[in-house]
């Protein structure tokens, strides 16, 4: 790759949502602005290449994008018929855009896809498309279900967006409950996509886990007193303090309990308690405060053997009360596992594994393998090492498990 394909990359991490967002300002289209805004960015390949990099690349991006979108509107000769549909009309002279404010065009895109008229896994798959740019495999393996019915699931997203004259605007304050949990659950599993990789080499993406953050942080300045924002926010800023621990320099996989906890981020740690506090006053609590109160147990716990727990499986309860899932239950099990015991765990994963919906859920095995292996069962764990290694996403966990498998058949 050279080094202009590589700032292209680079800029499509990092601006694509950016871009995106502005040009379905002026398209009211999405399938039109997506295809405006891939031809900026196959123009800027050619253009960086023969004339260097601009030192906004973003905003170089954002205005061809702009440009092709007025130009396929007035080819169309539909301009004029568009024009009364611009909440917030693009300047005329399509100079460079400035900083954008906090709640910018990003967090209008979310809400966007985010709208009641579409099913809450249309909602987010379309917001990881369009806002996130993760691909359709990615999102396809974050859902369980394969690429082409992914494929169609956002394709119909779009088109009823289309179809319902959806605006592109923020929600009115009486709008803003019927679509936020749909937003802060796409902002979740944007977070996670980057925090653990659904595939690829690398464990992490942490361009992908800093956009989640930085969309959680927007919502939050918008919504300062909902509490379920600020127990999101709690959930990403806590887990993300651990990034530089999650693997050795050489990409291996370091579990929770290997991990050098004197390189946890502690400003981002104190922040994240903070939150959950907030989080966690004045009722009951939701599921992202739980978690997050999860998370921020992990974090706050001097070292792997001082972790609390009990709490954390009495929180566990508390969670499969507000959100019964199965993969909650799944979680909960580790938490018996070491308050109960192997045995006791292995009972539970045993009976969810009776549940389609964890059919294919790559953490399964994986879960169950070791808690075989800590009871010494090593002909079963060594079974289940071999079925999780053949769902793990991404080669850091392949490795992983491989490591695990090897260890377990020289004991048997």
């Amino acid at each position: 790759m050279t080094s202009v394909q590589q700032v292209v990359a680079d800029a499509h991490r990092r601006e694509w949502a950016t871009v995106l967002a502005a040009t379905v300002r002026v398209t009211r289209d999405l399938d039109l602005a997506e295809e405006c805004v891939q031809d900026a960015y196959a123009a800027a390949l050619d253009a960086w290449t023969r004339g260097g990099v601009p030192a906004r690349p973003g905003a170089w991006l954002t205005v061809a994008a702009r440009h092709n979108a007025l130009d396929a509107l007035r080819r169309a000769a539909t301009f004029r018929s568009k024009l009364h549909l611009l909440v917030e009309p693009a300047a005329a002279d399509l100079d460079l855009p400035a900083d954008p404010p906090v709640h910018d065009d990003r967090l209008r895109l979310v809400f966007l896809c985010c709208h009641p008229a579409l099913a809450t896994e249309a909602q987010v798959a379309l917001t990881l498309r369009l806002v996130c740019g993760v691909t359709t495999p990615d999102i396809a393996k974050a859902f369980l279900v394969s690429e082409t019915t992914m494929a169609a699931r956002i394709t119909r997203a779009k088109k009823k967006i289309a179809a319902a004259r959806i605006p592109f605007r923020m929600p009115a304050p009486g709008e803003v409950p019927g679509r936020l949990d749909a937003v802060l659950t796409t902002i979740h599993l944007l977070f996670t996509t980057g925090h653990t990789a659904p595939a690829g080499p690398a464990l992490t993406r942490n361009d992908i886990a800093e956009r989640a953050l930085d969309l959680a942080r927007m919502l939050r300045d918008l919504m300062p007193d909902e509490r379920e924002v600020q127990g999101l926010l709690a959930l990403l800023v806590a887990n993300h303090a651990r990034r530089a621990t999650r693997t050795t320099t050489g990409g291996r996989l370091l579990p929770l309990e290997e991990q050098d906890r004197s390189l946890w981020d502690q400003e981002a740690i104190a922040e994240a308690h903070g939150l959950v506090l907030g989080a966690l006053r004045g009722g009951t609590p939701g599921r992202f405060a739980l978690q997050a109160a999860i998370a921020a147990l992990h974090a706050t716990a001097p070292t792997y053997g001082d972790t609390d727990w009990e709490q954390i499986l009495v929180v566990y309860d508390a969670l499969l009360e507000a959100w019964p899932s199965p993969v909650v239950a799944l979680n909960r099990a580790v938490a018996i596992a070491m308050v109960s015991g192997p045995a006791t765990a292995l009972a539970e994963v045993e009976a969810l594994e009776q549940d389609p919906r964890l059919a294919g859920y790559r953490y399964l095995p994986a879960i169950k393998a070791d808690l075989l292996r800590r009871l010494g069962r090593n002909a079963a764990a060594a079974a289940a090492y071999e079925q999780a290694i053949t769902l793990a996403g991404t080669e850091a966990e392949r490795a992983f498990l491989a490591g695990r498998l090897t260890e377990t058949l020289r004991r048997g």
